[in-house]
């Protein structure tokens, strides 16, 4: 398998894993729409490096639903795209790496603390809105967009003294392992609880047939990146940021 062949392969992967709750096939791009929470979701993303961007049809459908647009720019894309965008007065934030590894070289353990669940328990999701600190709006956002899985998956929890201290969740497409929504309590940090959940998913995946794993970190977040190179995801496979719709001409159009 070629570099460009697993780079777009893991793109495949990270998408199905985290899904959106609408979308639009436009030009080689899939456009999401899910209610505006994370970037990810509510965004324009190649599914090609041959994809042609059509800016104004874009804004247009997002405008629909009340929402600016927003383009997930990879480094697999051809420079111009991202140069078209900027020229039109898009910004640029959010640049993030995509870490891959194979699962033989990355820490696997299964943990009798750590809950896996095949589905999403009510208390899994209240843990999860917790550790995150979302409105109750937002909430309800993730618990449809995490419904909308279709591959399989695997819900982690971890409690301690009788609360939830770190949870996330498991994709696998195409015997690839996505990692999503790794959280920790922000006074539980720096005690290896993140560290386990991920262990404790990996365990698993192993046991469904996966044989390598990949997940979405943002570059500057250099606590996560050395944790997961610690663990085997040492490779980068390639980084992507996003281009946002000047908001003064959002805000004029609506």
């Amino acid at each position: 398998m070629t570099d460009r062949t697993l780079e777009w392969r893991v793109e495949e992967v990270c998408l199905n894993a985290w899904p959106a709750l609408r979308e639009v096939l436009l030009g080689g791009w899939v456009l999401r729409f899910s209610e505006g929470l994370t970037r990810r979701a509510n965004s324009a993303n190649a599914l090609g490096a041959l994809a042609d961007v059509h800016p104004s049809d874009c804004e247009a459908l997002y405008r629909r639903l009340g929402q600016p647009a927003i383009f997930r720019m990879s480094t697999l894309l051809d420079p111009s795209i991202d140069q078209q965008l900027e020229g039109r007065g898009y910004t640029a934030e959010g640049e993030s790496c995509v870490l891959y590894g194979d699962l033989d070289a990355v820490e696997a353990a299964a943990d009798p603390q750590v809950q896996l669940l095949t589905k999403p328990s009510v208390e899994w999701f209240a843990a999860m809105a917790t550790l995150q600190e979302h409105t109750d709006e937002q909430a309800r956002t993730y618990r449809k967009i995490v419904g909308r899985l279709a591959v399989p998956a695997a819900f982690a929890s971890l409690s301690v003294e009788g609360g939830v201290v770190a949870a996330a969740f498991g994709a696998i497409h195409r015997g690839l392992l996505c990692y999503e929504s790794v959280v920790t309590s922000g006074q539980r940090r720096r005690q290896g609880y993140g560290r386990r959940i991920v262990m404790a998913l990996t365990a698993w995946a192993k046991e469904n047939g996966a044989n390598a794993a990949c997940l979405q970190v943002e570059a500057r977040n250099i606590p996560a990146r050395a944790l997961y190179d610690a663990m085997g995801l040492k490779r980068e496979l390639y980084r992507y940021h996003y281009r946002r719709e000047p908001r003064d001409r959002f805000v004029t159009k609506l």
